[in-house]
């Protein structure tokens, strides 16, 4: 006795909607762990396109800016061109200069990005809807700040932001294991400084 190999419409269809499913769970992910040196880079990226808005006062940079953020909080880099260059193109080449990449946990900088989309978003409505450029500029200013920080420092305000909800109780530890095991990466950096 054979078994039929014929699949019928309802498998056919079962199978495309698993597919499409596993697709968007790919596409709409976020890498974790995450390049440090990535992060530093978009966040250099960022800077620069926040200073031209200021600088420039041309509200039009802001949609660029916000779309970075909505594209790396949902996608991680995949749709974002900052995300993409810096990991694609900066990254590696800072790790072939400097040594291997820091890798970080991925929950606090998507939180990051997180923030990073309430301010250009903001700034982005106040500009084009509210007609109050020179908050939007404020808004851009503070998040050109962050974003410094972090590209210049590795000073994450976001992920301070992550951590402090985490000791609060409001992000469950489950959400991010490596960060609420902090002797893990104690004892990571002083094996890496020996």
């Amino acid at each position: 006795m054979t078994q039929s190999t014929e699949l019928s419409g309802a498998d056919l269809l079962r199978g495309r909607v698993s597919v499409a499913k596993s697709k968007a769970r790919s596409l709409f992910s976020f890498p974790n762990p995450v390049d440090d040196y990535a992060a530093r880079v978009v966040a250099g990226i960022v800077v620069a396109l926040c200073a031209a808005t200021i600088v420039l006062g041309q509200g039009w940079l802001l949609i660029p800016l916000a779309y970075g953020f909505w594209a790396r909080v949902l996608t991680g880099p995949r749709l974002s061109p900052a995300g993409l260059f810096a990991t694609r193109i900066a990254a590696p080449r800072l790790a072939g200069r400097f040594g291997p990449a820091r890798l970080v946990p991925g929950p606090p900088k998507r939180f990051a990005q997180g923030i990073g989309v309430a301010f250009s978003t903001t700034a982005l409505m106040l500009w084009f809807v509210g007609g109050l450029h020179t908050e939007a500029l404020v808004a851009t200013g503070l998040l050109a700040t962050a974003a410094f920080l972090e590209s210049a420092f590795a000073l994450c305000l976001g992920c301070t932001a992550f951590s402090l909800l985490m000791k609060i109780g409001l992000v469950p530890e489950e959400v991010c294991a490596e960060c609420a095991d902090i002797t893990k990466r104690v004892t990571e950096r002083a094996e890496a400084a020996a």
